[in-house]
């Protein structure tokens, strides 16, 4: 931690945890010492690649104020992960009152009789995954023994994977012939309640027309009754009416043979 007459600042070094095209960000901490208000100013040599928030503010008295810087992504590592950037804290004792939208360029100049503190920041990029420490050992204590046992394990666990991989279709296939199973009787049930609604939308239509059908066979039959009665009426009139016109005729010939054999 740096300590100046007008602020305490921690810490001094900016430490990214560096990871190509990643964002990474940390942070600054500011603490005001004195019973002023205190304004401060963060400038960097590269503002492109970096997002300071607040990048300047007031400080009030005995309080401390958070400074959150970000790195932008980034599309290759720098070598050997050293970085040149460098930031620059400025802070000036302000009026009492002060807020941000009093702080002007001007109060940060150097003038006579005016204190201005100036604190260098330096960059520091470090692994944001850094490898797994490996454990150290010669070839020496290695055995063949232990060797054998690794590959072992891994044949069983190799063996492991794929008995689970040919244990999972037999797993989901039981899991889905209940499912099959109810999906089937759903059908059935629905079929035999279909034909059911069939059967008994269809019964009164079928009832009613074999109870036409067979009016109608009553009713043809009485017709072919009454024509039969008719031809026989019509026959027995056919024969009265052939021997009345006989007698007719006969009598007829019988009158007019008399009326000659009387006028000889």
């Amino acid at each position: 931690m740096s300590t100046g007459d007008l602020l305490s600042i921690q810490p001094l070094e900016l430490k990214f945890p560096f990871e190509v095209k990643k964002q990474s960000s940390c942070s600054l901490q500011l603490t005001n010492k004195t019973t002023n208000y205190v304004a401060f100013k963060v400038k960097t040599t590269n503002p492109k690649k970096y997002c300071v928030r607040p990048n300047a503010g007031v400080v009030l008295p005995g309080t401390t104020c958070d400074v959150t810087v970000t790195m932008q992504a980034q599309k290759e590592a720098p070598p050997d992960m050293q970085c040149k950037d460098k930031f620059l804290l400025q802070s000036v004792v302000a009026l009492e009152g002060a807020t941000t939208k009093d702080i002007t360029p001007e109060m940060f100049n150097k003038e006579d009789g005016k204190i201005v503190e100036e604190f260098k920041l330096r960059v520091i990029y470090f692994p944001a995954n850094p490898p797994s420490p490996v454990p150290e050992g010669s070839d020496e204590g290695s055995s063949p023994k232990a060797s054998v046992l690794d590959n072992g394990n891994q044949n069983t666990s190799l063996f492991d994977a794929v008995s689970r991989s040919l244990e999972e279709p037999k797993e989901k296939s039981s899991e889905a012939s209940p499912m099959i199973s109810k999906l089937t009787g759903e059908k059935t049930a629905d079929l035999q309640q279909i034909q059911k609604l069939c059967h008994e939308l269809a019964s009164p239509m079928i009832s009613k027309l074999t109870g036409e059908k067979t009016a109608a066979l009553q009713q043809i039959q009485k017709l072919r009754h009454e024509l039969d009665v008719l031809r026989k009426e019509n026959s027995k009139n056919s024969g009265g009416g052939f021997s009345l016109l006989f007698v007719v005729l006969f009598g007829l010939l019988g009158i007019l043979v008399g009326y000659f054999i009387n006028k000889t």
